[in-house]
């Protein structure tokens, strides 16, 4: 850089230049650039925003770019000494304060994932009380039920999933209309009225008890739906601080940013299944066997609904008053393109553009939910032979609680290797959807053995495995990639419309699984995972470590209607489908090309900041300018744009021209290189080079 730049101050004169004294320094001091600079030069300046070395050789070549074992060597030491830097950091941590990384642990996952862990809590509350429900009243929830209508009864699982679906769709719409924040707050607000309701449900008798119940389920369904976009997108555009996505904390842990939000999803199963076995032997005289009275069940149910609104209710304070900035990002999106309320010319060019990936996420959700409710199919079978027959629920109980103790083990693992480059979302949710398949199909075709005491060992372990599987594979890599592979205007819609067709999954297995037997069942549930794995290979692009900004630059393209002038990575082969490869996408990837552009357009960025502060200290409107103090720009790289813009009109008449009419000769006057010249000597005569005035 010491070659590059000419600082005013105080130097030896050069060769055949007039010294001339200076005086004392102003603080006004300013670099002189030379009139062309080389790829060398501006690699120099440009190179931590352009080619960051997390993603980037030296000389500039993307890491999938390279040989197979240059490419291995560079991503492990990348990876090594990210880890070894969390290490130490860690250390650091401890070293001033034990109980930093749990506070760390408090903001970064348990805070962004609050409401799906609340969410997890009680819904599938609703499956473990179910069977307390079945033997307290059975002239209600029995098979032969004469005080209840089967329909009713039936209803408080359809409901619930309606509710579910309706809020996703809903709320994934509001999110991207009126903004993250009121989304946020909305459904925290709708969970716990919806508690509140739940909680206090009543009826004249069991049956309107029931209907009151459904209802209040439904209520708060519609807030649990719009968690799931309004959760990941918040987290995945915050998975920076300051709202800044162009970093090496986004690409090398947006994954784990929003899987450990997800995760809360099976913190909040295991707390209340540990809930429920505590509060029965509490309200059971220490005793989990039948029979139940109904005063034990209606404590027991009431309380462990109660606890968890008193959570909701501090999330509806967190998030309104701790908040602020959680839709930053779409605000600033919505801003640059001049959009006061839903895009939808992004969501229709969205559709027709990303039709395929769209696909992949509802599709592959849809064959998720069916695999994820098939997996209760295991739970009565296996425990049944190793038990015997029962009508205590505390059996089941305890042996779902191993269940979710290994379902928490996939989440982990998940969040640790989701944004690994050779395993990542991808692959993950390839292995995890043929695991499962692997898991069912073998029992489906020799089902008589399996159930049997000779077999049972076996059926439990595949009974484990499909749980770890299933969260260790589609269960997270489907709530992360429905919202990543999307552009920021339409993507809490996205989400929503995958995870509402994924939740009709759900709503087809409760379904279908009330009219056909248990083999059957297990005949029919190992398709969706071969299916899904079908989608995930033809259709889901992968985007492991692939920055967000990226992914919006190339949306700016298509955008403005320029998508074949986008030569960046986020068309590079390995960042598309399979789909898209064979549509032609990425043939338009040009690393040389792209260099050039994204200097311009980094350019475009800067010269529109400069406008905005320059309005904001003139006192003009500062809506939306919160970000001018998120600069990611060395003072280099504002030197480099303030000497080398084109200047006004005014600028030119205010640099030759002084008060009383003298000629001034100033620097800028003398000689000001437009953009074009920057590049080297030559670039601009080189066939397909781009010109600022195209980058623009």
């Amino acid at each position: 850089m010491a070659d590059l730049l000419r600082h005013h101050r105080r130097h030896a004169p050069g060769a055949g230049e007039i010294p001339v004294p200076h005086g004392p320094s102003t603080g006004d001091e300013h670099e002189h650039y030379p009139k062309s600079v080389s790829m060398d030069q501006q690699h120099a300046i440009f190179s931590y925003l352009t080619h960051p070395d997390d993603c980037y050789t030296p000389e500039g070549t993307y890491w999938a770019d390279l040989p197979l074992k240059e490419r291995v060597k560079f991503v492990n030491n990348v990876q090594n000494k990210e880890a070894w830097e969390e290490v130490k950091a860690i250390g650091r941590m401890m070293k001033e304060d034990p109980l930093s990384p749990v506070s760390w642990y408090w903001t970064n996952a348990v805070l962004p994932g609050a409401g799906l862990g609340l969410e997890g809590y009680v819904l599938f509350s609703i499956g473990n009380l179910e069977p307390l429900f079945r033997s307290t009243w059975p002239q209600c929830w029995g098979k032969n039920a004469t005080e209840c209508s089967a329909n009713w009864v039936a209803s408080v699982t359809y409901l619930e999933v309606i509710g579910i679906m309706v809020g996703q769709m809903a709320v994934g719409v509001i999110g991207d209309w009126i903004g993250r924040r009121w989304g946020l707050i909305q459904d925290a607000a709708i969970m716990f009225v919806g508690l509140l309701m739940i909680t206090a449900s009543w009826g004249l008798d069991l049956n309107g008890w029931v209907i009151c119940y459904a209802w209040s389920l439904f209520f708060y369904g519609f807030g649990v739906g719009g968690e799931y976009p309004i959760t990941a997108t918040s987290s995945m555009e915050n998975a920076v601080s300051a709202g800044k996505l162009s970093t090496r904390e986004d690409r090398l842990h947006r994954g784990r940013k929003v899987t450990m939000a997800f995760l809360m999803q099976g913190w909040g199963q295991f707390f209340n299944q540990a809930l429920l076995i505590i509060l029965l032997l509490i309200f059971h005289h220490g005793d989990g066997n039948p029979p139940y009275g109904t005063t034990t069940t209606q404590w027991l149910w009431r309380v462990s609904f109660a606890i968890p609104a008193v959570g909701t209710l501090w999330l509806v304070y967190h998030r309104a008053y701790k908040m602020p900035h959680a839709g930053r990002q779409l605000a600033a999106v919505k801003k640059k393109s001049n959009v006061t309320g839903y895009d939808v010319d992004s969501l229709r060019l969205a559709c027709n553009i990303f039709g395929g990936r769209l696909l992949a996420t509802a599709g592959t959700w849809f064959c998720n939910d069916v695999f994820f409710y098939g997996n209760k199919l295991f739970q009565a079978q296996f425990i049944a032979v190793l038990s015997g027959p029962t009508e205590s629920v505390m059996t089941g109980w305890i042996w779902n609680l191993y269940n979710v103790i290994v379902s928490l083990v996939g989440y982990y693992l998940a969040s640790i290797l989701i944004d690994n480059k050779f395993y990542g979302r991808k692959m993950m949710q390839q292995v995890g959807f043929l695991m499962c398949f692997i898991m069912f199909v073998v029992p489906a075709f020799n089902y008589e053995y399996y159930t049997s005491p000779a077999g049972i060992k076996a059926f439990q372990a595949m009974y484990f495995l499909s749980s770890f599987f299933n969260q260790f594979g589609p269960n997270s890599v489907t709530f992360l990639v429905a919202g990543e592979v999307f552009p920021t205007p339409i993507r809490a819609s996205a989400h929503g419309f995958s995870a509402c067709i994924g939740k009709a999954g759900a709503l087809l297995a409760s379904v279908l699984y009330n009219y056909i037997d248990t083999q059957t069942k297990f005949y029919v549930v190992p398709w969706f995972g071969l299916a899904g794995m079908l989608l995930t290979w033809l259709f889901l692009p992968d985007t492991t470590g692939l920055d967000l900004k990226e992914q919006e630059r190339r949306w700016a393209y298509i955008r403005a209607g320029r998508d074949q002038d986008y030569h960046g990575i986020a068309v590079h082969p390995k960042h598309l489908s399979l789909w898209e490869r064979l549509r032609g996408v990425g043939k338009n990837y040009n690393p040389e090309l792209d260099r050039r552009q994204k200097i311009e357009d980094i350019r475009e960025e800067w010269e529109g900041k400069e406008r905005a502060r320059a309005q904001k200290e003139a006192g003009g409107d500062a809506t939306g300018m919160d970000d001018l103090s998120d600069d990611e720009w060395t003072d280099e790289v504002h030197h480099y744009f303030r000497n080398t813009r084109e200047p006004s009109e005014k600028e030119r008449a205010a640099a030759v021209t002084g008060k009383g009419g003298e000629i001034m000769m100033t620097p800028a006057s003398i000689s000001t290189p437009s953009s074009a010249a920057m590049t080297e000597k030559g670039d601009e005569e080189k066939p397909g080079s781009s010109s600022a005035s195209s980058a623009r």
